[in-house]
């Protein structure tokens, strides 16, 4: 999931350097959504982790 996260960051430097302004702040927002998504599921697989006692 991380490779996607810098995936879509490297498109959205890419466009913004060559002035696709949409096309740059399409691929940062998915690139921060993938994010998110990551940090909430690290946060529960901690949680799990902790409660799981393993």
């Amino acid at each position: 999931m991380l490779r996607l996260i810098l995936i879509f960051l490297v498109i959205a430097l890419i466009a913004a350097l060559f002035g696709f302004g949409g096309l740059a702040a399409g691929a940062a927002g998915i690139a921060k959504i993938i994010f998110y998504i990551f940090l909430v599921l690290l946060v529960i697989s901690l949680l799990f982790r902790l409660i799981g006692g393993r």
